[in-house]
């Protein structure tokens, strides 16, 4: 089988796409061409997996995203002229607008639909709030479409909801870490990882150095890529001391700067996008040994306390945070304690390890059914 996936939104090494499914697919024996923004992303297309062939988009960001799409849709042009791909899976939502009058001659298509699409628009501020109104109705007739042309895979059971069909499920999980880990709170800081934004807690975030900071507390990483709206502000809190900002880094040298400490963060607001969704983070976090402090969405909230392995935090309230991560802090055998009791619980019950031939069987399903027809 070959597969053909594309992005042109996720930066090429991200977790789900490349360390996941893609992983997945290699260790299964598929044959993998995988068409992503390399060179807009300073990504070495050498950082992919072995025998994983490359190909160079655009990166959609912002609000320039159109030539990306017109590059995508010339791609599966090639492809259905060509062929030799037996199924085509795309990760990002415009993508289905890319093989709108183009499914003939295609093989099999696959949406992965990894967020809320409506939900998500008030955490873009790249749409304005004037457009968001026929950009929702743009967004659901388009997942309507979806729904009716291509193959849909969910990341969230709460997603099923906004189709009229059941669709599969591949939860967005993190591999088993195997080996020894550090035990939480032998490093010195806390750590945020992932995108930062208004919603994702950005001034939380701010607010929480600064206590930690006063406090002679653990120090403050941030790792992740920031909207416009908030890079000044991170920008002039690490020139105070009071965080480091480290940008984006690729998904294993992100997760390397968890190992060890005191806690991981999640202080996303409650919004739609949020309100429905397991934050992969939270998870991550877990999977690491290390605890979570985080804001009550329902998700978070209900395998922080199934596990044994955080704390659970006002929303928007930085204060509350610094509380929970000088307790932590201040009692280095709970901090450690409750680490290895969320890794424990999310290795047997939350890890990709499950998820990874299930996610390979239904693809081969769906591209032996299109060779079929």
């Amino acid at each position: 089988m070959h597969v053909l996936v594309v992005t042109t939104v996720h930066t090429p090494l991200d977790a789900r796409v490349h360390h996941r499914q893609i992983r997945s697919l290699v260790a299964a024996g598929v044959e993998v061409t995988y068409a992503a923004p390399f060179r807009a992303t300073g990504t070495d297309p050498g950082q992919v997996l072995a025998g994983v062939r490359t190909i160079d988009l655009p990166h959609a960001v912002g609000r320039r995203r159109l030539g990306a799409l017109l590059a995508a849709r010339r791609l599966l042009a090639s492809v259905a002229r060509s062929g030799g791909v037996d199924l085509v899976l795309l990760h990002d939502p415009e993508l289905a607008a890319a093989v709108v009058g183009r499914l003939g001659g295609l093989p099999p298509v696959v949406l992965d639909v990894h967020e809320d699409l409506v939900g998500s628009l008030p955490d873009r501020p790249w749409v304005p709030a004037a457009l968001r109104p026929p950009a929702t109705v743009l967004a659901r007739a388009l997942e309507r479409w979806a729904e009716g042309a291509l193959h849909l895979l969910l990341a969230e059971d709460a997603y099923q909801r906004r189709f009229l069909r059941p669709h599969p499920v591949v939860p967005n999980l993190p591999w088993a870490p195997s080996g020894a880990l550090p035990a939480a709170g032998s490093a010195e800081r806390v750590v945020y990882v992932g995108r930062v934004s208004r919603f994702r807690g950005a001034f939380e975030l701010v607010g929480l150095g600064e206590r930690l900071h006063a406090a002679d507390g653990p120090h403050l990483e941030v790792v992740g890529p920031a909207d416009a709206e908030v890079r000044p502000v991170l920008v002039e809190a690490e020139a105070r001391g009071v965080l480091t900002w480290r940008g984006y880094l690729p998904n294993d040298r992100a997760l390397a700067r968890v190992h060890g400490a005191v806690a991981g963060l999640s202080l996303l607001h409650d919004v739609p996008n949020y309100r429905v969704s397991m934050p992969t983070k939270v998870v991550e976090y877990l999977s690491l040994g290390v605890p979570v402090v985080t804001t009550p969405l329902p998700a978070a909230t209900a395998l922080v306390e199934a596990a044994g392995g955080g704390v659970v935090v006002p929303f928007a309230d930085a204060d509350a945070a610094a509380d929970a991560v000088l307790a932590l802090a201040a009692d280095r055998e709970r901090c450690a304690s409750l680490g290895a009791a969320g890794r424990a619980f999310v290795v047997a019950h939350h890890s990709w390890d499950a998820a990874a031939p299930r996610f390979v069987a239904q693809l081969t399903d769906w591209a032996r059914d299109g060779a079929a027809a």
